[in-house]
């Protein structure tokens, strides 16, 4: 019997493991194996965030209680009462079931078994079974085993982080090809950042510059170490002419790095914003990571009608750089993209080229500094304005369609900062509508401190403009809520919302899907 009850125990508990590491590989993959990740996103989803109510100035709210709290209390009380087959039953059902709403195969995003993953899960697994089997030789032999079950995020973190020199070095041998491929195709490179704006930027660059061939773009966002050497090394063909780098960053030191082998002849900075925020804590440590971008270009492009950036002139004036300005708002841009109505005046150096229909959903300081980027290569002002009429919108970042039901639909999807939420919101709002307006959102997020306060503004900033707010899933749920205050209907998916907005709204009415968080969000 004793035998038996073991037995059964064990495969509680090692399917209880099992179940862990594929949730938490799954929460390390989709955030580009950082090792912190896994403590951020278990404290995410033990109790999910309700932001920082100091910086808010409001009462604190409640804290919700999970299973995950239950079991974790049911834990402490078994271990104490020493009744250790109701501590290893406990665990497996914590194993199996928590956190709630952790999927195990995913919806947004599944687990890819890449040879990275693969090794990172060999080595966990590897290091829990040694002390699983330690535990085993003790007076209470299960107790080590169930640790093992609960530290799984623990145990990835620690094998990613003893494993990011093995990986540094596997990735130099594609940083190593890409390094050579530039050098023999010789292309002249194009470098993007910028806390957000940035692949729109690059899109618009592609389309001003499409046209005489030989244009090549690292695709969607592959816009770090991997990414982009992996763009170069499949995409860059012979008779290449222009390479259109978009470089991403989670800290100083990163973009130096990338620009020591993709070193570009022109950089592009089109914000300076609290976007990944809550790994880089200031605006200040954005801006200087986001600086290193000017060390090694010949011509800087920067968008002056952001605050910070319109100091850049000045930091770089007595270098060997060039310092294209570009804006819509500031006079003083050397390109700006003027908003008069529903067109668009096209200004080089002080002159009026012309005007142009404006393109809904095409940010005017995102195309400024795409078209200062194509003077820098060559591109004439005459021919500038015949290729105007090729910039189109990206994917899932503002675009504004009629739906067959007759709804208009604003997909903003893929933008998740608040300047771009605010003009979604205004896009919304200024739409010639007859019926109703309706925000579909999860909030923002990465934004540290500042989340709460701003999810909380953009939550004011629908109620006040007359919208109504859906809110999807639990992330940002509280400061939402409390900005709206008003019942806002909530739904745990974004395909839930969307079921609803096909059977509620009609034809006249508006509705703007703004950010779509990926599934290991609560």
């Amino acid at each position: 019997m004793r035998v038996a009850l073991d037995v059964i125990l064990a495969a509680g508990l090692s399917a209880a493991f099992c179940a862990q590491m594929l949730r938490w590989l799954r929460v390390l993959q989709r955030e580009h194996y950082e090792p912190s990740s896994m403590s951020r996103f278990l404290g995410r989803w033990s109790s999910p965030p309700v932001g920082s109510a100091k910086s808010a100035r409001r009462p604190r709210a409640p804290r919700p209680i999970t299973l995950s709290h239950v079991l974790a209390v049911a834990l402490v009380v078994t271990v104490i009462v020493r009744i250790d087959a109701l501590v290893v039953a406990v665990s497996v059902l914590y194993g199996l079931f928590c956190p709630v709403g952790l999927s195990l195969k995913g919806r947004t995003g599944k687990l890819q078994w890449t040879r990275r993953l693969s090794t990172i899960a060999v080595v966990a697994t590897a290091a829990s079974l040694v002390v699983a089997v330690l535990g085993s030789l003790t007076v209470r032999p299960w107790l080590l085993s169930v640790a093992m079950v609960w530290a799984v995020p623990m145990v990835l973190e620690l094998a990613t982080r003893a494993l990011a020199p093995y990986e540094r070095r596997q990735a130099q041998k594609f940083i190593d090809q890409a390094t050579a491929r530039l050098a023999r195709i010789a292309p002249r490179v194009v470098a993007i950042t910028g806390s957000y704006g940035k692949t729109s930027t690059k899109h618009h660059l592609v389309d001003l510059l499409a046209g005489d061939g030989g244009v090549v773009a690292s695709p969607r966002s592959f816009n770090n170490r991997a990414g982009l050497s992996r763009a170069i090394n499949e995409n860059l063909a012979d008779g290449t002419r222009v390479f259109v780098a978009e470089m991403g960053t989670y800290g100083p030191g990163e973009i130096t790095e990338l620009c020591s082998w993709c070193v570009p002849e022109v950089a592009v900075v089109t914000a300076i914003g609290p976007v990944h925020l809550e790994r880089m804590k200031t605006l200040d440590v954005i801006e200087r990571a986001k600086f290193e971008i000017t060390a090694r270009a010949r011509t800087v492009v920067v968008n002056i009608d952001d605050a910070r950036l319109a100091r850049w002139p000045e930091k770089l004036a007595g270098t060997a750089i060039k310092v294209r300005t570009a804006g819509s708002a500031k006079v003083e841009a050397s390109v700006r993209v003027v908003v008069e109505g529903d067109r668009w005046r096209i200004e080089v150096d002080g002159v009026t080229l012309g005007s142009t229909a404006a393109v809904l959903g095409v940010q005017p300081t995102n195309l400024a500094c795409a078209m200062a980027a194509a003077l820098e290569l060559g591109v004439t002002s005459d021919e500038l304005m015949g290729r105007l009429a090729r910039v189109t919108t990206v994917a899932n970042r503002l675009n504004v369609v009629t739906a067959p039901s007759g709804v208009v639909v604003i997909d903003d999807t893929f933008n998740a900062n608040p300047a771009s939420a605010r003009a979604a919101l205004k896009v919304l709002t200024s739409l010639p509508l007859a019926g109703r307006r309706v925000v579909v959102t999860p909030g923002m997020i990465e934004l540290g401190r500042d989340q709460y306060p701003e999810n909380l503004s953009f939550a004011r900033k629908v109620a006040s403009g007359g919208a109504e707010l859906v809110v999807v899933g639990r992330t940002n749920v509280k400061p939402l809520e409390a900005g709206y205050e008003k019942p806002a209907r909530r739904f745990d998916t974004r395909d839930q919302a969307v079921a609803w907005v096909r059977s509620a709204l009609v034809p006249g009415d508006g509705v703007l899907y703004l950010n779509d968080l990926p599934d290991h969000y609560p």
